[in-house]
């Protein structure tokens, strides 16, 4: 009995919200499907595995000794950013450094929007999803305050408004978590690949160098 009071509480809840808590629930579907995903695809395992980024850092060693097989298989199945970026700079051995860079870096940005895909959807739920809260806030202390007379109609326009405000609250607050989060990792994620891609580029064009020195 209990739990049936609860739900119809609930439901009571977000129906006096009205046409905007629909807009609300629907801003609350897409902000949590795009956390969901961006999850799932800002995984290191899918940017920067931690075995194959240790690897990477010792791309000259295996280079100098001609231990590049496993490398360069891990590199050709392409799995992560890491190995799509290396297999770009293994492609481009025999150019100029910096034309090896310039391809790297052009690929690079390519999956720095990949990792930024979704980003934007949360900015717009973040945006939007208070402002649909004080819409709501605005459409109810109209209808509340539109027949004073009308007890249930002032309850009525009291519910739209504290409903939505709240509900366009909890949209958002989330929503900036998960942003801050994500912005972090890319972050993050970015100047690793830096670095380790810089390794790989700086020892293919000095073992170039030296091997037409010799």
């Amino acid at each position: 009995m209990e739990f049936s009071e609860a739900l119809e509480t609930t439901w009571n809840f977000f129906r006096g919200g009205g046409f905007f808590m629909i807009l609300l629930g629907i801003c609350s579907l897409v902000g949590l499907t795009v956390i969901l995903l961006k999850s799932i695809s800002l995984k290191r395992s899918r940017i920067v595995p931690d075995e194959l980024g240790r690897e990477v850092e010792r791309f000259a060693e295996h280079l100098e000794a001609g231990t590049l097989g496993n490398l360069q298989n891990e590199f050709a199945r392409e799995e992560n950013s890491l190995s799509r970026l290396c297999a770009v700079a293994l492609g481009n051995v025999g150019k100029t450094q910096g034309e090896v860079q310039e391809a790297v870096q052009s690929s690079a940005r390519e999956e720095i929007v990949r990792m930024n895909a979704g980003m934007s959807v949360l900015d717009v739920i973040i945006t939007i999803s208070p402002l649909l809260g004080l819409l709501g806030t605005a459409s109810g202390l109209v209808t509340a305050f539109s027949d004073l007379e009308d007890n249930e109609r002032i309850r009525a326009g009291i519910a739209t408004a504290l409903s939505t405000t709240i509900v366009g609250i909890a949209i958002t607050v989330p929503a900036v978590i998960a942003q801050g989060v994500f912005s972090r990792k890319i972050e993050l994620f970015s100047a690793r690949l830096e670095v380790l891609l810089g390794r790989v580029v700086s020892a293919c064009h000095q073992h170039v160098f030296f091997r037409d020195k010799s």
